[in-house]
């Protein structure tokens, strides 16, 4: 695939400094004919070729990475979709998405902050999960008495902390399902409430 935007800020950063893409070449050890390939877009640098490129320029390697990603709308929905792990256990629905993004992250457009919005929420709402567990464990087994009583809809407390893994469950679907609709139609994804672990 043509990296146009690599493509430019390539020669951009050369024209910039005033070299040749011969000078360029030999900066950065790399074939005369492979920097013009690179510069006409006809292949991509990747790996040691990307860093020997961006030493020679006198920029970071993160600074053309960022050239190189590209739009890739299934990545992003199966990075959404990824969070239904937690189907089989809340701590899943963080794990596999943190995995996805790790593997895929400065290489597909959006996906750092998909990824960190995601975390974000599977994280905050996997501790709310397990402090409803806890105290559901303390009102049933150690008998604790809050300090607090509320009566919803005819449910006692008991009941309502009985309802909060359920709601868990099913608000945690809808959202997962609405971002991934959200990525596949190019939209910003939105995962709210959430802590921001991730920044």
């Amino acid at each position: 695939m043509k990296n146009t935007d690599l493509t430019k800020k390539i020669k951009e950063l050369r024209t910039k400094m005033g070299l040749s893409q011969g000078e360029l070449a030999e900066l950065s050890q790399l074939n005369l004919r492979t920097v013009q390939r690179i510069e006409s877009g006809d292949t991509e640098p990747r790996g040691d070729s990307l860093k020997r490129l961006a030493n020679a320029l006198n920029v970071m390697p993160n600074d053309l990475i960022e050239w190189t990603e590209k739009e890739d709308k299934g990545i992003l929905i199966f990075l959404n979709l990824s969070a239904l792990a937690f189907i089989a256990f809340p701590l899943m629905g963080g794990i596999v998405p943190l995995t996805i993004y790790m593997l895929k992250k400065d290489q597909v457009k959006n996906i750092n902050e998909t990824g960190k919005k995601l975390l974000n929420f599977q994280i905050t709402w996997c501790l709310l999960i397990f402090l409803g567990y806890i105290l559901l464990l303390c009102t049933m087994f150690l008998h604790f008495n809050f300090p607090f009583h509320f009566n919803f809809g005819g449910l006692a407390t008991t009941d309502v902390l009985i309802c909060v893994p359920l709601l868990y469950y099913g608000l945690n679907i809808v959202t997962i399902l609405f971002n991934a609709y959200r990525s596949y139609a190019g939209k910003a994804v939105i995962y709210k409430p959430a802590i921001r672990f991730l920044r």
